[in-house]
């Protein structure tokens, strides 16, 4: 009992550590296994055993037998159908060529190239070689994101690495699910005729299970045949039901069917697809604190030291340095990248989750099964995933410095909001040359802004969507526009530290409107114009006016204007470089004015003549 609720504890707590120091969780969880397991046997416990044994004499621990490899292969079912969840037909056909190639022209090369020098290396058979190459195409955006949060970089490369980790974990789980079961089958069988056919019923039965379940939980979700509070928990009893019926079908076929299953879900017209999506991501969080404490504690030191070998080191530096690299580079071949951009590609590949639960999982199988060379696939993968993570983890930053990626200057504006005025500001700023990102709970203000070629995002502030978002990495300002005072206060101050680095603005409230001498720091624009006001002004003049500033003087005199004519909100002050001063309530003076510089309003177009005697 102490062990099985130490490893949840080290378990939250590895997450919880991983979320302050800002790095993937895998990695504070596999070093707490080792710790607790061999390193401990090894150098802490003065009668050589683990603190926490899974499997001891093959009978004893906490999971006696074959009870280890059952709770794992149930809990790598629910992960790969989790991932299989988030693979969508629209994303591959829309995420541009470079992403596609990356996920299948940069996958083989992995495939081919690791697998090669896995065999020379190590002298592994052709089979083993495949399925270890195959476990490492994965990257995955639990690890990337992590590594790739604080470092501002263009949009560009931010899309590049977090879309390839999403699409190709599902992927590259898939490729290793079939490379096993063709071991697998011809561990049985020899590479015969009966081979094939067993090969064959595995894809047969997979496949056919996951994407009739799939079918048919979704028909019972849409018709509500299932109460809404017992529709996660049903989701998960069908998961397991599935993967336990194809492997009573055809031995294998299990993880298939899962993957199946996901990637039918995930493309479907599914209601509750979101809600789906939130439950599988918190069960899989506390399996994956579980199960990699677990496989690793696991390990043995006899296993670690099968890595003391200078193939070792030559096995990592050619996957990371030469494999990944021609990968990179013969993906983004005649694209619009430049060099530098294609080097910190190559150089941030780190592996993940998927690939040491499976690898754990598949070693442990095929050493069950007698076969040669199988004691080495999971130190191998476990070495390339801690190795890419402690690699990329304490680099990525400097590498992104060195090679001059890193972005000095954060001038992204993320506007929370997607009315019409702030969809007619996102898009005045979007054409000077702005990256713009609106986020806003109506999804049909989101769909408003994507038809108008904005980039928006479906959430509400209160969730952490935007935490975990790396494209907004080049964001520095934060604009709070919706006609609800409380988000917009509540919006400062959750993301003013991760968005607002050079100014956190919001849209003043009735009673800071009426009061003009009490105007808040932060207020945008006006201290006698709120959203109401705003949106008034929107309505009747749907526009964005530019007029030259002829000197400190010209400019008093037009703000006095639009003070006096409710009709005209001034905005910023756009410099001759292009670069863009917001105007804010707290202070509408300014003490220089540049040649050719700009006031940018909201409304009724100045009478110039006007304009020019003040």
């Amino acid at each position: 009992m102490l062990e099985l609720a130490g490893i949840i504890i080290l378990g939250i707590l590895a997450q919880w550590v991983a979320w302050k120091l800002k790095i993937p969780a895998i990695l504070p969880l596999i070093l707490i296994g080792l710790l607790v397991g061999p390193i401990a046997a090894e150098y802490l416990s003065e009668d050589g055993t683990k603190w926490i044994e899974p499997i001891w004499n093959g009978e004893k621990g906490l999971f006696p037998g074959e009870s280890l490899f059952y709770f794992v292969s149930l809990a790598i079912s629910i992960i790969l159908f989790e991932g299989g969840l988030t693979l969508k037909r629209s994303e591959i056909k829309n995420v541009g060529p470079v992403i596609t190639k990356l996920i299948t022209l940069g996958s083989t090369i992995t495939f081919f190239g690791a697998a090669i020098v896995a065999h020379l290396t190590f002298g592994l058979s052709w089979e083993l070689s495949f399925l270890f190459s195959g476990l490492i195409i994965v990257t995955g955006p639990t690890v990337i994101t992590p590594i790739l949060r604080n470092i501002p970089l263009k949009k560009d490369i931010s899309t590049v690495l977090k879309w390839e980790g999403i699409l190709i974990d599902p992927i590259g789980a898939l490729v290793a699910v079939l490379v096993f079961e063709f071991i697998s089958v011809e561990g049985d069988s020899g590479f015969t005729k009966t081979a094939l056919i067993e090969f064959g019923k595995i894809i047969l039965f997979g496949t056919t299970f996951g994407f009739t379940f799939a079918h048919a939980l979704a028909f019972a979700i849409n018709k509500k045949f299932i109460p809404h509070y017992l529709l996660n928990v049903v989701s998960l009893s069908t998961v397991l039901l599935v993967f336990v019926e194809s492997e009573i079908f055809a031995h294998e076929s299990g993880l298939l069917a899962v993957v199946v299953m996901g990637m039918v879900l995930g493309n479907g017209k599914l209601e509750n697809i979101k809600e789906l999506l939130y439950f599988k991501e918190s069960l899989s969080i506390l399996l994956i604190s579980i199960l990699f404490i677990l496989l690793a504690a696991n390990i043995n030191i006899e296993d670690l030291m099968l890595l003391y070998t200078w193939e070792t080191a030559v096995l990592f530096l050619v996957v990371v340095f030469i494999i990944r690299p021609i990968g990179v580079f013969l993906s983004t071949a005649k694209s619009k990248l430049k060099i530098n951009e294609k080097l910190f590609i190559s150089w941030v590949g780190p592996r993940g989750i998927v690939a040491a639960g499976i690898a754990s999982l598949f070693g442990s199988k095929l050493m069950s099964q007698g076969v040669e060379g199988a004691e080495y696939i999971t130190p191998l993968v476990f070495m390339i995933v801690l190795g890419t993570v402690l690699l990329n983890a304490t680099t990525a930053r400097l590498f992104a410095k060195v090679v001059g990626v890193f972005l000095t200057k954060s001038d992204g504006i993320l506007i929370v909001g997607a009315s019409k005025v702030s969809r007619l500001l996102g898009h005045y700023l979007e054409t000077n040359g702005r990256h713009v990102v609106l986020i806003d709970s109506n999804q049909n203000n989101i769909a408003k802004a994507k038809e108008i070629g904005l980039e928006a995002i479906n959430t509400d502030i209160y969730s952490n969507t935007l935490n975990d978002n790396i494209e907004l990495n080049d964001v520095g300002y934060l604009m709070a526009m919706t006609g609800n005072t409380a988000i917009n206060k509540y919006a400062i101050e959750k993301f003013s530290e991760q968005f607002g680095e050079n100014g956190s603005f919001r849209l003043v409230t009735r009673e800071e409107m009426l009061d003009e001498t009490n105007n808040p720091k932060e207020g945008l624009f006006s201290n006698t114009d709120d959203y109401g006001t705003l949106t008034e002004v929107t309505r009747k003049y749907p526009s964005i006016q530019e007029i030259d500033i002829n000197d400190e003087a010209h400019y008093k005199g037009l703000i006095d204007i639009t003070n006096n004519n409710k009709d005209i909100i001034p905005l910023f002050i756009k410099k001759e470089d292009g670069e863009f001063y917001i105007i804010s309530s707290h202070n509408t003076e300014i003490d220089e004015i540049g040649e050719n510089w700009k006031l940018v309003y909201l409304g009724k177009p100045f009478d110039i003549e006007n304009t020019e005697t003040n």
